[in-house]
């Protein structure tokens, strides 16, 4: 997927990006749950909109300021997943699920939980009825995590816990300003050509920047550096 970030409000579908699903009346009206439908692609977009639509409890809409449940469906968790996770949950009022098909390591699942996720469901188990439970859940107020991966979270949390206490493993975790500041970048979306526009910086000077980053601290990739940043309060 692309890293670049959509830049309106309005979020409007654009090719190979997340995108909502088409527009219905923004009501809430009776029992029905409103959902605003968000996919990596529109194979998944058209396929979770399919089955919500049956359903009368839910109510289809066309942004997550008119929805109390903003559900999110992706392959897995990296960086345009990040920034639109963090789009979307500007509305307080509005609480946000992951389908997803894999989680790469802990890190991405704790990454996904910074971002404001209140429950999951695997993609492979996403079939109506599930679809309808998690919606229903988050509508009102109830956390899913399925039983592994709160297990992979709790052992990655462990694992951070004593790295941060081994004082062999005490490392230069400061950033520069510059560094900071594309950091905050790659975790709104955007990718090397536009960050070096936005800084006036050259591609080659943003990914030397960006590389030294993620050697110094020694992340695997972009996404990890920005998760590592968010949780020691970095960015």
């Amino acid at each position: 997927m692309s890293h670049a970030a959509v830049n309106d409000n309005t979020l409007r579908p654009v090719p190979g990006r997340p995108q909502l699903s088409p527009p219905t009346p923004a009501r809430r009206t009776g029992r029905r749950v409103t959902v605003a439908a968000y996919a990596s692609d529109p194979i998944l977009r058209v396929g979770v909109v399919y089955q919500l639509r049956q359903r009368p409890e839910i109510e289809l809409v066309p942004d997550a300021d008119a929805a109390q449940v903003s559900l999110v469906t992706v392959d897995s968790v990296d960086g345009e997943t990040a920034a639109l996770l963090y789009r979307v949950r500007h509305n307080p009022d509005t609480r946000t699920g992951l389908v997803v098909g894999t989680f790469e390591s802990g890190d991405a699942l704790q990454s996904a939980i910074e971002c404001g996720i209140s429950a999951v469901l695997r993609r492979a188990e996403a079939d109506q009825d599930r679809l309808l439970r998690l919606v229903l859940a988050i509508a009102n107020g109830e956390g899913v995590l399925p039983g592994d991966l709160l297990a992979k979270l709790l052992d990655h949390m462990g694992s951070l816990q004593r790295s941060a206490l081994d004082p062999r493993s005490v490392s230069l975790s400061t950033l520069t300003s510059r560094e900071a500041d594309m950091l905050r970048l790659v975790s709104e979306g955007l990718d090397t050509a536009e960050i070096a526009r936005k800084t006036s910086y050259s591609e080659r000077t943003v990914k030397n920047v960006l590389h030294e980053v993620i050697t110094r601290l020694q992340l695997r990739n972009r996404t990890h550096a920005v998760g590592y940043a968010l949780r020691n309060g970095l960015i």
